[in-house]
């Protein structure tokens, strides 16, 4: 079998898929797969006062970051991570991608509603052969109720949104 090289589709189809599969190990909860796909990357938060981010570099720290949310007895936060409005730009070993994602989370005392939405701002590059994210920024987030989602410092849920 001869090789042939990945087409703009190729290279499309598998950024998409990382996209795909970020969400899929996220409500998972399989959060040291999450923290796989960014051995390469920093993951940025932006916060909703405009003024203030969080940054975490590498598998180790966005692995450290993930494990802050919550598990249910099942394995998985009980979330929904709903990607849309997918725009992936190629431009030959390096790609931006700009989506919305919008977590819905449901449990058995909180009934299933948005919790999160906003905008992932990506980059990507091919490294030996396989696109990895290297810089993902979550942007714009509107923020519901996240008490039954979140573990803050000493195991404490966040406040309920008024």
């Amino acid at each position: 079998m001869e090789h042939r090289e990945p087409t703009k589709f190729d290279d499309w189809h598998a950024i998409n898929t990382l996209l795909m599969t970020y969400a899929e190990h996220v409500d998972a909860g399989r959060y040291a797969d999450v923290g796989a796909m960014f051995e390469h990357a920093t993951y940025r938060i932006e916060h909703a006062d405009g003024e203030h981010a969080s940054t975490y570099e590498g598998s180790a720290q966005v692995t450290a970051f993930c494990e802050q949310t919550r598990i249910y007895p099942d394995g998985t936060p009980r979330t929904k991570h709903v990607i849309t409005n997918v725009i992936i730009d190629v431009d030959g070993d390096r790609a931006r991608a700009q989506s919305y994602g919008t977590v819905l989370q449901q449990t058995d005392v909180f009934p299933l509603q948005p919790i999160a939405s906003g905008r992932y701002i990506d980059r990507f590059e091919r490294i030996t052969g396989t696109w990895w994210f290297v810089e993902r920024v979550l942007s714009r987030f509107l923020l519901g109720d996240r008490s039954h989602h979140i573990v803050w410092a000493g195991g404490t849920p966040e406040p309920p949104v008024s």
